[in-house]
């Protein structure tokens, strides 16, 4: 098995490294945490590191001499994750040594895809062949993670993106009742309000999409009267 890449979030609110991290996880990462910058650098220096992910404003220490130390001493891929997002405010992270500068407020999805880009680009290839292969196979579904696709007793499926997303999402924890409110943070970024019968509309679609080659894989996704719906592999 392919080690995990091991990532440092350092940020000074908790919200936010709750955040990262749980999207992280969710997409295979070792996580470790810094709530200021004395501490992000002593774990910088000691800690096998594959990525850091560097709030600039900080407490103890400021994120720009957190960078400009770890660069005298490492080449670590660092992403800054901070809300001063000026041209030369982005000029100058580069200038420190950055590898990458995402401007606060920001999309959890677009982060991940970007550490992704940034940790193939520094080396970490076999993480993600490993991660290309990835499936899910159940009796008469199998869901191909990274080409998108999804088939139902050897047929295609054509889903949009949000249903393929949604089915993924759930297909991942079978068993695990999730709330439309949970579903609509995760699903669709929405992290404070959203319309709760966006989610009833894409699991009723979806059933019918895999009900029309197979009734007994569209039971698989199941309502949970007063929650919301889990995935329940039945046969």
């Amino acid at each position: 098995m392919p080690h995990k890449p091991r990532i440092l979030i350092v940020d000074d609110e908790e919200r936010i490294r709750r955040l990262v991290r749980m999207y992280m996880e969710r997409s295979g990462f070792e996580v470790l945490e810094a709530e200021n910058g004395k501490d992000a650098l002593d774990i910088a220096l000691i800690e096998p590191l594959s990525l850091i992910i560097l709030d600039l404003m900080l407490p103890e220490m400021d994120g720009r001499d957190v960078c400009a130390q770890i660069r005298q001493h490492a080449e670590t891929p660092i992403m800054m994750l901070t809300a001063a997002g000026d041209e030369m405010s982005r000029v100058h992270g580069f200038e420190l040594g950055a590898d990458d500068y995402v401007v606060k407020p920001f999309s959890p999805r677009e982060l991940v895809m970007r550490v992704k880009a940034l940790l193939k680009r520094s080396g970490e290839t076999e993480f993600f062949r490993a991660d290309m292969q990835q499936s899910l196979a159940f009796p008469g579904l199998v869901i191909h993670i990274e080409s998108r696709r999804v088939e139902v007793d050897k047929e295609d499926v054509s889903l949009t993106p949000k249903e393929f997303d949604l089915l993924v999402y759930m297909a991942q924890r079978p068993d695990k009742v999730f709330s439309r409110e949970e579903l609509l943070r995760d699903v669709w970024n929405y992290q404070f309000y959203g319309d709760q019968r966006t989610v009833d509309t894409h699991v009723k679609r979806l059933r019918e999409k895999l009900g029309q080659i197979s009734e007994p894989v569209s039971h698989y996704i199941v309502t949970v009267w007063g929650v919301g719906y889990k995935f329940e592999v039945t046969n």
